[in-house]
């Protein structure tokens, strides 16, 4: 009898989530660790971690909180030798770590638009736009030059990389993001090929609209209805809703699985209720 492909089962399989202390990759640190894995969870945020791991240790799972600026090499090496000496070696590495800044983002969606006392184009703060450029590229350059080095000994392993939507068709109003974003769905493709000798997948999934802490604002008011920014999504999107951050895990688990997806590698994988689909009419 013909065995199925796909078992979620990771045990064994040591697992680093960088931005594990957000809403997106929170919820894969448990979904790796609740399917067997001992999960690395790292973040800038201590405390958030910390608190994430301490939940999966009581249901009786594997999970480290480890401090972690992606921006910061060294740090990450620091990381890396106690990951190693409480885990064991990186099997799979999540780059999720990114973001936006309001210094890299106008007040309208377009120029014409734009009132006296707004933030244009031409008032993009420089510092705001490498800011963003650092956290979202380097920020998963940086932690897979680290990890990686683990996964080239062993011969195997995975790296998961988070793109976006925005990398497919930039979204108004916030061209560094959009922009940086597009750069990590080519930087999937280079390391998929430049590592395809060594027994290294890399793939990416492109997330669609998902509520956050971080862009709440931007999609609601003070009193829970949709602004018409909010609203003009959920017009362009097929499926008539935003995507959750637990819709996510079925990719995640998948593309990350060497039984499942073996000959997967340079893959971007949009996750968007369809809207990449629709065309407007």
């Amino acid at each position: 009898m013909t065995q199925l492909p796909f078992q979620i089962d990771y045990t064994g399989k040591v697992v680093v989530v960088t931005g594990a202390g957000g809403l997106i990759c929170g919820a894969m640190a448990k979904a790796f660790a609740r399917a067997g894995a001992s999960v690395a969870a790292l973040d800038l945020n201590e405390d958030a971690v910390k608190a994430l791991a301490a939940e999966l240790r009581e249901e009786g799972f594997i999970c480290n909180g480890y401090r972690a600026d992606v921006l910061d090499a060294a740090m990450l090496e620091g990381v890396r030798a106690a990951v190693n000496a409480d885990l064991g070696p990186c099997d799979i590495l999540v780059n999720g770590a990114g973001g936006n800044n309001p210094r890299a983002t106008t007040d309208n969606e377009y120029h014409h638009e734009a009132k006296e006392g707004q933030k244009s184009f031409f008032d993009l703060d420089a510092s705001g736009v490498d800011f963003v450029f650092k956290l979202n590229f380097q920020g998963s350059l940086i932690p897979t030059q680290v990890f990686a080095r683990d996964m080239v000994e062993k011969k195997s392993g995975s790296i998961l990389n988070i793109s976006s939507m925005n990398a497919y068709t930039p979204l108004t109003k916030i061209p560094a993001y959009s922009a940086a974003k597009a750069g990590i769905s080519n930087f999937t493709q280079w390391l998929a090929t430049h590592f395809a000798g060594t027994g290294i997948r890399c793939n990416a999934i492109a997330p669609g609209f998902l509520v956050s802490a971080q862009n709440r604002a931007l999609l609601f008011h003070e009193d829970g209805t949709p602004t018409p920014r909010s609203a003009k999504i959920l017009s362009g999107t097929p499926m008539g809703r935003f995507v959750d951050a637990d819709e996510l895990i079925g990719a995640t688990l998948f593309l990350c699985d060497d039984r499942s997806a073996s000959a997967i590698t340079g893959v971007v994988l949009p996750i968007d209720c369809g809207f990449a689909a629709y065309s407007g009419v």
